[in-house]
């Protein structure tokens, strides 16, 4: 079943989201079906903060590494694509294609002092670029498009998701990709507005995996929020090995 196809099934394919060759090696292990990078966990990994700040050869270095140590399905969170230009997006897109990715994520907000949403229209025609030459080359990735209007808390939500996923829908995304969504309602309310694929994130509360098949949502991801639970059990951990003067709590 190739990646596009796993957006097609009766329930949502669930994306083992992984920063790294053990967190890959442990999400083939268990059997899921896509593994996804997350662009926030390998920024803190090499110490930089998310939106942007490493440079595309670090990201593509760590995403070699994971390719070569996996064999399953790899989609990259490219961010807002590590350029402003179409062309120079496009071959960065190439270049991971050529290391065996089948998917990424772009997303329509970039961080300059905080995240702000782009200007959805100028983000389409961007896209539509994008799309065009990857088809005239004959480059066939999965793109999902992040918006992140719940992410930032838009105003007016709803009106505008539904206004940018038709302009990227238009302009040739594959998916969409809603972060921090949570209310049932609103998950119903954006998956009929579209015929394509709708990815949510983990939340404090989403609903549970039955509930969200219901909905019609195609995709779960974790983004990097089992990086940070990884790293707070190892705080746990030596706080605990520090305060009994033993290190049996590793074991």
């Amino acid at each position: 079943m190739n990646f596009k196809t796993l957006h097609d099934q009766d329930h949502p394919l669930f994306i083992g989201n992984v920063w790294d060759v053990p967190s890959a090696k442990i999400a083939e292990r268990l059997q899921v079906q896509a593994i996804g990078t997350s662009s926030s966990a390998i920024a803190t990994l090499l110490g930089y903060e998310d939106g942007e700040e490493m440079t595309f050869s670090e990201l593509e270095y760590m995403v070699k590494r994971i390719a070569s140590n996996s064999t399953l399905p790899l989609s990259v969170d490219l961010e807002a694509g590590y350029s402003r230009d179409p062309k120079q997006i496009v071959d960065h897109i190439k270049r991971l294609v050529a290391l065996g990715v089948v998917g990424i994520n772009i997303e329509d907000s970039m961080v300059v002092t905080n995240r702000v949403l782009l200007d959805a229209n100028e983000f389409a025609t961007t896209l539509l670029k994008i799309k065009t030459l990857l088809t005239k080359e004959h480059i066939d990735v999965f793109i999902n498009v992040r918006t992140d209007t719940f992410l930032l808390g838009h105003p007016n939500v709803l009106e505008e998701t539904k206004k940018r996923i038709e302009l990227y829908e238009s302009a040739g995304a594959n998916g969409i990709f809603t972060p921090c969504i949570e209310n049932p309602s609103d998950i119903k309310e954006i998956v009929h507005c579209t015929s394509l694929p709708i990815n949510v994130m983990c939340m404090p509360k989403l609903p549970d995996f039955d509930t969200l098949t219901s909905l019609g949502v195609k995709r779960i991801s974790m983004g990097n929020f089992l990086f940070e639970n990884m790293y707070r059990q190892f705080e746990d951990t030596t706080n605990e090995i520090l305060g009994k003067k033993s290190v049996t709590p590793i074991f």
